[in-house]
Parts: structure tokens; C-alpha cells; sequence
């Protein structure tokens, strides 16, 4: 595993929606069903590099960009896991391999999840990772405890 810290104040970007803007320090939409690196009941924020790309994110591939209000983290923490070169099995173990598989697939047919951040006995505070919808780009998982600061921008704010 390759381990590297971010910051400090390193900026990152989320889009929120309408449901969670009220809550921008909160994880717990992510904790609900767990995501690609969070099982559930495990709080994580999914961030971006620049707020175009947490926009990407968030709109996927639908044609239209729902409503969000973008805010700003600013992210300090040590072992932070460094998957922006991706997975190579020198340096990985095998559940790592599968970050960069169907996890949607996985998860929703009962089949696991490659959630390893979320599981207490990696010791990883978060993850930094290539962004899958913006070449380039890269995202960063820190779990909720890992966050030291944020500060809430204005919708549109940065833009």
C-alpha cells in the first residue's frame, strides 16, 4: 500500500445536494449505502480536486446538472492511501484491484464491496485516487474524522 498526507489546508471541493447542503461537515449520506471506499454506516466525504470536476462528479452521466450547492474542505491528514497511479500488484493487495472494478456491480448484486478505507484495520484516514469523469483530475475520500477543517462556500462560489 502507498501511503502519502495531504495538506495542510490542501483545498477540495463537494457538490451537495439540496437534501444534504443544510449539513456540509456531515458524511452521512455516503454512510447510508456505502460507496466505492466507505461500507455502510461508515461517514466519508467524497471531494474533488477543483470544483469543476466535484460538479462532474456529481452530475455523472445524466445531460443535466441537478441543482448543488459546491463547498470547500480544507483537508489535513496523515496516511492518506495514494491510488493515483492505480493498482499494481507489486504494490497492492488483491482487494485493491477490484477499486478500480464494477464496485457499483458488486454492491448492489450482494457480490461485496471494494470498500477497504471504511474497514478500522487498514488505518487509512482516506484516499486519494484519479477522478473516473474528469481526465486528470484527482478525488480524495477522507473519512470523516480525517477532515481537520472546512469552510462552506457560496453556491457558485469558485466557479
Amino acid at each position: 500500500m502507498i501511503v502519502c498526507s495531504l495538506g495542510p489546508d490542501a483545498p477540495f471541493y463537494r457538490a451537495l445536494t439540496p437534501s444534504w447542503a443544510h449539513r456540509p461537515e456531515s458524511g452521512a449520506g455516503a454512510a447510508l449505502a456505502g460507496g466505492r471506499f466507505n461500507r455502510p454506516n461508515v461517514e466519508a466525504r467524497y471531494l474533488a480536486a477543483t470544483p469543476e470536476a466535484a460538479l462532474a462528479e456529481y452530475q455523472g452521466e445524466s445531460l443535466l446538472l441537478p441543482p448543488a450547492t459546491v463547498a470547500t474542505y480544507q483537508v489535513t491528514a496523515e496516511a492518506v492511501v495514494d491510488f493515483t497511479g492505480g493498482y499494481n500488484a507489486e504494490h497492492w493487495s488483491p482487494i485493491w484491484a477490484e477499486a478500480y472494478g464494477n464496485w457499483k456491480g458488486m454492491a448492489f448484486l450482494g457480490r461485496g464491496r471494494a470498500a477497504v478505507l471504511g474497514d478500522r484495520r487498514s488505518g487509512a484516514r482516506g484516499g486519494v485516487f484519479g477522478d473516473s469523469l474528469s481526465v486528470g483530475a484527482q478525488s480524495c475520500v477522507p473519512l470523516s474524522r480525517a477532515v481537520s477543517r472546512s469552510r462552506r462556500s457560496l453556491p457558485g462560489a469558485g466557479l
